[in-house]
């Protein structure tokens, strides 16, 4: 069963049941990239602004309360979870957006007319474009839904990277005292406690947390009102003035609307800024990932520093191997939002004149990147770093064999002296305390002093 719709290409065949329209249709049929839809956040984001605008162009005078509480309500049942499943356009898609904002006005527009009681795709009722896209354009209707769509989904990943750094925190509480050798350059450099490697995680982690919330600032600067260009046309005084108002409370995000909208509606810097700072996290997480799988190399020829929550087999052949496959998985999200931050650069880049078409892909990037991000963090935290242990007993023994504690008497023989006693060390392969003790340099008491690891951190 269908209903016949049509727009400027021609008539098309819609099913009768669907809320989507012709154009939606035509979009889901053209644009077969991804396998994946609009995002949730992006689709609700969307709807609340329509809701927004629905309640001040009836104060405006613009609708009438009857279409206007219409639309309020069929807004309402979607953000309730109904008809998601029309939301049927490919997130990776041209125009600028105009397909997905015709998707959510389409759903509104055919469940208003259905709460109103009449038959969907009846548009002399209310209109997608004359009543639920009144004042408004793709050109800031998806700018503005993207933007709170990331804001929420910084929210969650704030939300792990605060679970995160408090993890570290424990660990960095539980090992204050267990000492292991630092590396420089992959060489054996100077003593450092676990506390101090730990603790040195969480500070990258809340250094993160700190960007982030500028992130959520840096989006809080919105377009809606400026239309097409900026400029405003087609959009009334009273609603121009309100709209960023409303939307902020329906949202309950503070947002404030930009005070050049055609400079917001052209630029999308905003994004090049955010997806920067997802990626530095990335790389700050990728950095800790490796750190750890070094120190959990082994377990009996690598430094076996650590040792990670066994997860899995590690190999198809050989028996009793176990990876450090969650900071491997860390290290490939790593890889993608460096990648999803070089496309989001060259799309932005990319915007001619009044607009940039490209804001699809970046919502595509910046969400994947958002949400690998945030399941990362959460699977780090619970299957690696709650459960990971320290090996004191190993750290012990490097520490006693290392050649580089010998730094610690510098400051009583010099570089040069303390430069060719490590070499003797070296050479003959004896620990630093036995040269100082056949060197007769210190006493035994005095040599014990230097050499503790305790006073070396």
């Amino acid at each position: 069963m269908f209903r016949l719709e049509s727009d400027s290409i021609g008539i098309r065949q819609v099913p009768i049941d669907a809320y989507f329209g012709v154009q939606s249709l035509r979009a889901h049929e053209n644009f077969k990239i991804s396998k994946e839809n609009a995002h949730f956040e992006l689709i609700k984001s969307a709807v609340e602004i329509k809701k927004a605008a629905a309640r001040i162009n009836f104060k405006a005078g613009v609708l009438t309360e009857e279409v206007s509480t219409a639309i309020v309500s069929a807004c309402n049942d979607i953000l309730n979870g109904k008809f998601l499943d029309n939301f049927i356009v490919g997130s990776i898609q041209g125009g600028a957006g105009t397909s997905f904002n015709m998707n959510v006005n389409e759903v509104i527009a055919n469940r208003a007319i259905e709460l109103l009681g009449k038959n969907k795709g009846d548009y002399t009722v209310v209109h997608p474009n004359d009543h639920v896209n009144c004042g408004q354009s793709t050109n800031d209707v998806y700018p503005t839904a993207g933007k709170i769509a990331c804001i929420r989904l910084l929210d969650k990943a704030i939300t792990e990277l605060k679970s995160l750094s408090n993890s570290f925190a424990k660990k960095a509480k539980e090992n204050k005292d267990v000492i292991k050798m630092g590396r420089t350059e992959m060489q054996d450099a100077v003593p450092i406690s676990f506390g101090q490697v730990f603790s040195a995680f969480k500070s990258a982690i809340d250094r993160d947390i700190i960007r982030f919330e500028k992130a959520k600032i840096a989006l809080s600067e919105i377009n809606m009102g400026g239309t097409a260009i900026g400029t405003t046309l087609t959009a009334d005084k009273y609603y121009v003035k309100n709209i960023v108002v409303e939307i902020s409370k329906i949202t309950e995000i503070e947002l404030k609307q930009a005070q050049d909208l055609i400079d917001s509606t052209q630029n999308l810097d905003a994004f090049v800024f955010v997806s920067g700072i997802i990626k530095t996290c990335a790389t700050t997480l990728n950095k800790i990932a490796n750190d750890l799988r070094l120190m959990s190399s082994g377990p009996r020829t690598g430094f076996s520093e650590i040792s990670l929550p066994p997860k899995q087999n590690g190999s198809s052949i050989m028996p009793g191997k176990i990876n450090p496959v969650i900071p491997e998985v860390i290290n490939q999200i790593a890889f993608r939002i460096i990648g999803n931050d070089c496309t989001i650069t060259h799309a932005v880049e990319a915007g001619q004149l009044e607009l940039n078409a490209f804001e699809p892909i970046i919502f595509h990037c910046l969400f994947e990147s958002l949400e690998f991000l945030t399941n990362g963090l959460k699977t780090l935290r619970v299957e690696c770093v709650d459960g990971l242990t320290v090996n004191k007993n190993v750290c012990d023994k490097q520490i006693e064999n290392s050649i580089s504690i010998i730094t610690a008497i510098i400051p009583y023989v010099g570089y040069k002296k303390a430069s060719d006693l490590a070499k003797k060390a070296l050479s003959q392969n004896k620990t630093v305390k036995q040269i100082l003790i056949e060197e007769n340099i210190f006493t035994l008491d005095n040599i014990n002093k230097i050499l503790d690891p305790i006073k070396m951190i």
